[in-house]
């Protein structure tokens, strides 16, 4: 929890900035409404219009604002504070939405060569190697690298696996601040060629293709500043062990990951983007060996910024090239790693691990509801999750 909190530390300057420039909140609302009930077919066209004022029509342009209802100002003041805001919406493909607002998303990733699936248990649980290592031909310092309850895929140990997965995530907010959201993944991988089995290990087995549901994840997220060019989120997620571990499917292990978001409308066109937070497991499989101390789990601290660039906007249609820099510093844990000869270094600690990724993509906006996201991830360090990764999203909002 101490990570939590300096992570709403560096937060909080910039959240009490953005809330002082935020002068007449209600006002805006007040104003949205007004157009909302005038002109019902202009959500559409705020999109690209409402950041500038001096465009004819525009939301912001005094001269063509419609006249408020006189009825409106006798609107409880409860149902004025609920009106969300109407703006373009995140851009960002990798980095969570700061947004908070009622959407749909589909997204679909297809990564190419973890050669460390097991890591800390972030992508699948333990391998299942450690179950079946040949005890007689161990050496005493090594005996208690043998774990019966190992819970992850095996028995080989796969030189990397190439895997896809589909998202399906519902978010409702009831509040202009709050929502709440659940996401449900299917997962495909194949792993790509085995390691030889060492003399102390039996039964060194490859094992085939899998596939099926990963483990679902929920969560709430609070705006603390909100207004139409900067938002300031909580987020809490929550994962639960519904994938099997035995076929690389989940963790074995509940999760949760606390975060902060951050969205800031820099001018007419660019935006930033980031976000802060860190993946706590839950329990776990034991360590390396079984008496150590510390788990094969282990906390995972990450951050990403984003700046985008609105570079056309007409016809009810945007596009925004975005470009993500997202790094984890992994702060406990092992993995599983290719060995020869024997189980001597079969597995390695990983604390103080770093990995980089540069994410770059093309956001484009139809109307006020639809989104589409294509975009390509590269690993920059040495350390990595995957070497490649291609990402495609479609999201409604409403």
């Amino acid at each position: 929890m101490n990570r939590g909190m300096l992570v709403f530390v560096i937060f909080l300057p910039i959240a009490l900035t953005a809330q002082e420039n935020d002068f007449s909140p209600i006002k805006h609302f007040e104003t949205a409404s007004a157009v909302q009930a005038q002109a019902s077919t202009a959500d559409d066209e705020a999109v690209f219009t409402e950041t500038d004022s001096s465009a004819p029509g525009a939301v912001g342009s005094e001269s063509n604002a419609p006249q408020q209802p006189q009825a409106a100002s006798t609107q409880p003041s409860a149902a004025r504070d609920k009106t969300k805001r109407k703006i373009p919406g995140s851009m960002v493909g990798y980095i969570d939405n700061p947004i908070v607002g009622s959407q749909i998303r589909i997204r679909f990733d297809d990564a190419f060569e973890d050669q460390f699936p097991d890591r800390s248990e972030f992508f699948y649980a333990k391998c299942s190697c450690y179950t079946h290592l040949n005890l007689s031909a161990l050496p005493p310092a090594l005996q208690n690298a043998y774990d019966p309850n190992a819970p992850g895929p095996g028995r080989g140990v796969p030189n990397s696996i190439n895997f896809q997965q589909l998202y399906m995530n519902l978010e409702y907010s009831p509040h202009r601040r709050f929502s709440g959201f659940v996401e449900v993944p299917i997962r495909w991988l194949q792993p790509q060629g085995f390691q030889s089995a060492p003399p102390a290990a039996l039964g060194f087995l490859p094992f085939s293709n899998q596939s099926g549901l990963s483990d679902v994840t929920a969560g709430l997220k609070f705006a603390a500043v909100e207004s139409e060019s900067t938002y300031v989120t909580f987020q809490f997620k929550g994962y639960f062990p519904s994938g099997d571990a035995a076929e690389g499917l989940g963790t074995n292990h509940y999760s949760i990951e606390p975060s902060l978001l951050l969205y800031q409308q820099l001018s007419d066109r660019f935006t930033l983007e980031g976000q802060l937070g860190d993946w706590h497991p839950i329990g776990g499989s034991a360590g390396v060996p079984i008496t150590s101390s510390e788990g094969f789990a282990g906390d995972i601290f990450f951050y990403g910024i984003g700046p985008s660039y609105k570079l056309y906007r007409r016809n009810h249609v945007g596009l925004a090239p975005v470009i993500e820099l997202f790094g984890w510093h992994v702060l406990g844990g092992f993995q599983t790693q290719p060995v020869t000869g024997t189980v001597d270094g079969a597995a390695s600690e990983v604390s103080g691990m770093n990995i980089v990724n540069l994410k770059v993509g093309v956001r484009t906006n139809i109307g006020f509801h639809n989104s589409f996201y294509v975009g390509f991830g590269q690993a920059l360090t040495h350390d990595d999750w995957y070497k490649h990764i291609v990402r495609l999203e479609y999201r409604y909002s409403f």
